[in-house]
């Protein structure tokens, strides 16, 4: 059943968290780290916090390798139950990406969302899964099957979707369409070492380029919190993470962004008067053409 809507609810103004940190071969100092930077942002006022990407652990992706699959537990299990304490100790929101367990051979990259009381509101799996070089999670991840969803949170109305699903326009317009005043996307994205220096300023760019759109697009805000640092865990080249970790207002002007090479916890106030305002002063959910979009369902129009 749906929880009731906070009467008292804060609209406005809200504060945003982003942990932006390093990850290294220890779980338990991963962690440690999270939730130092979520103490931290919860010091500084921050209303709802988001940890990036697998925090917990390196990239282990960059490898086809069965042992990470010791990293999965269940969602909820250990770790939520440990998050839902602190969010209720601190009265903060929190979205931490995790690797879910579902099942013996079924697994999800997974964002639990909970409520500043410790209640846990649910989870998205991630939807889309890559498979590109150093970044093989179709090898451990199962793609999502709960759908693009929204919660109402004691802050605000929040949507979450993580990392590849950031390049999808349809991913941030289903989400909105629920309600979504900001969409949160748990980020693990930076350079091969051998191509930033031709394509990294590109390449950069074009991620952050493409969620400023889906804020414009949908008229919310988008909060994107990175990793930072070099990872390697299996010898080769590695990945450089870029950080720059960003929230872009309904317009898509970016309100802050982090560094692209240190550790930061980002506390950021918005004003979610503004989703109001610029949906209708730019009324694209008023305009869309419900009725021509039915194609968009087929994988190409040949």
């Amino acid at each position: 059943m749906p929880r009731k809507q906070d009467s008292a609810m804060q609209k406005t103004p809200v504060k945003i968290g982003l942990v932006q940190h390093r990850c290294g071969a220890s779980v338990k100092e991963n962690s440690a780290r999270a939730v130092e930077g979520i103490r931290e942002a919860a010091g500084r006022g921050a209303n709802i916090v988001c940890l990036q990407e697998l925090f917990q652990s390196v990239y282990f992706c960059q490898v086809e390798d069965h042992k990470y699959f010791d990293l999965a537990e269940t969602v909820p299990g250990p770790t939520v139950v440990e998050l839902r304490r602190l969010a209720a100790e601190l009265g903060v929101v929190l979205i931490a990406s995790l690797f879910e367990k579902r099942a013996a051979g079924l697994y999800h990259n997974t964002a639990a969302v909970i409520d500043a009381d410790g209640a846990f509101l649910g989870k998205y799996r991630k939807m889309h899964i890559p498979d590109d070089p150093l970044y093989y999670e179709k090898f451990y991840f199962t793609p999502g099957d709960l759908g693009f969803r929204a919660w109402q949170t004691k802050f605000a109305r929040i949507g979450v979707c993580v990392c590849w699903d950031q390049w999808y326009p349809e991913a941030a317009r289903l989400t909105a369409l629920q309600g979504a005043e900001i969409i949160f996307y748990p980020t693990a994205i930076g350079w091969h070492p051998a191509e930033k220096e031709k394509y990294g300023r590109r390449q950069h760019s074009a991620w952050e380029t493409v969620q400023r759109g889906h804020a414009i697009a949908n008229g919310c805000y988008v909060a994107a919190p990175n990793r930072v640092g070099h990872e390697a865990p299996d010898g080769g080249p590695g990945i450089e993470f870029w950080g720059q970790s960003f929230v872009a207002d309904p317009a898509g002007e970016i309100v802050s962004r982090a560094s692209a090479d240190s550790e930061e916890v980002m506390v950021v106030e918005i004003d979610l008067s503004n989703v109001e305002t610029q949906r209708t002063h730019w009324p694209f959910l008023r305009d869309r053409r419900i009725d021509g979009y039915g194609e968009l369902v087929r994988r190409f129009i040949d």
